[in-house]
């Protein structure tokens, strides 16, 4: 989730267990401890793949965060002995473990129990979603305000917990909507990725892919009893299998699971997560390779600019979440044609 989210969960957790001995410096503390497993972002890992996979690494383990909360509980009880040992571990194991488990549920991936298998990415929560975030905030403020308000911090922290279950919830229905639409077109056996679209939980976006080609769903809540509408994207197997044989591009494909458009641009060819963002504006496309002359060589990645996002998309982005524009094009970020479809 994004840094402000990390901070009010961690804020409002620090608050809960602590608040009462600590004050609002344990605010502080949360936000620290929040921010905390973030800070593998400084880390230059050697190349921009490098850098895209390794991030939720080590610093979001399970198997990491649980030995520092302890190393980290000591420290705090020698420098406020006023507060408990048992609960300062409370406290620091809660605020780090929640962490890389909220991330968990976005569709970047989370290395849960790094250095052992692979990233965990549940999909059902846009990467910012103010509906999980503002009960957390509100409870902040009310600590801010009058402190301990513990009622508040609670309040906050059931109400982003509730929200967090009925987005696996809502996953599960769009997934079931979109079953017998994917069957029709042939791709019932396709790998599916369902997630929302961005800051909400009422529009969704379903991707599918086999090795040939891609089919992009939005559907919501608000739709009606409007079927979902599929939309059809070619793929490159070809130029997969070109560099199949390079490391990093075996990297991205295990990140990524597989959910990624090859292309050529110019000399290169490229590779885009097509998991983050929308079709037209996904944020992260790596060079992987480069012809020299007929041979094609690997080159350490580096990613391309992100693409600009059209100022208007925001407004065409809340008509779909309304169901006033009952279909939404991927591929142009806009409705079709009067008499078209997408």
């Amino acid at each position: 989730m994004d840094s402000i989210t990390q901070v009010a969960l961690g804020s409002s957790l620090a608050g809960a267990v602590a608040g009462r001995t600590l004050g609002r410096s344990a605010l502080l503390v949360g936000a620290v401890l929040g921010t905390l497993p973030d800070l593998d972002v400084v880390i230059d890992y050697g190349s921009a793949i490098a850098n895209f996979t390794y991030h939720r690494g080590f610093s979001h383990s399970l198997l990491v965060l649980a030995p520092l909360a302890l190393l980290l509980a000591w420290a705090g009880w020698r420098w406020k002995p006023e507060l408990s040992f048992p609960r300062w571990l409370t406290l620091t194991a809660l605020v780090l473990i929640t962490h890389p488990l909220l991330d968990a549920f976005t569709t970047y991936g989370t290395q849960l129990f790094w250095p052992f298998g692979s990233p965990v990415a549940v999909n059902s929560i846009f990467i910012i979603d103010p509906m999980y975030t503002l009960p957390l905030i509100v409870g902040c403020l009310a600590f801010l305000i009058r402190p301990p308000a513990k009622t508040a911090l609670t309040a906050g922290l059931a109400l982003s917990s509730l929200y967090l279950g009925w987005t696996v919830v809502a996953q599960q229905i769009i997934t079931d909507r979109v079953q017998p639409v994917l069957a029709d077109t042939g791709m019932a056996t396709a790998d599916v990725l369902v997630q929302p679209m961005p800051f909400n939980t009422l529009l969704w976006r379903v991707t599918a892919i086999t090795e040939s080609r891609r089919s992009e769903i939005v559907t919501g809540f608000l739709d009606g009893g409007t079927r979902p509408v599929p939309e059809f994207f070619e793929r490159r197997p070809d130029l997969a299998n070109m560099v199949a044989g390079f490391p990093e591009a075996q990297r991205l494909e295990w990140f990524t699971r597989g959910f990624l458009a090859y292309s050529e641009v110019g000399d290169q060819i490229t590779a885009t997560d097509i998991r983050l963002g929308l079709p037209g504006a996904h944020p992260f496309t790596f060079v992987l390779a480069r012809y020299s002359g007929d041979q094609l060589e690997a080159v350490i990645s580096s990613q391309l600019p992100r693409p600009a996002v059209a100022p208007e998309t925001l407004s065409v982005l809340w008509s779909r979440i309304t169901g006033e524009t009952p279909v939404l094009c991927l591929a142009s970020l806009s409705p079709p044609v009067q008499g078209q479809t997408c």
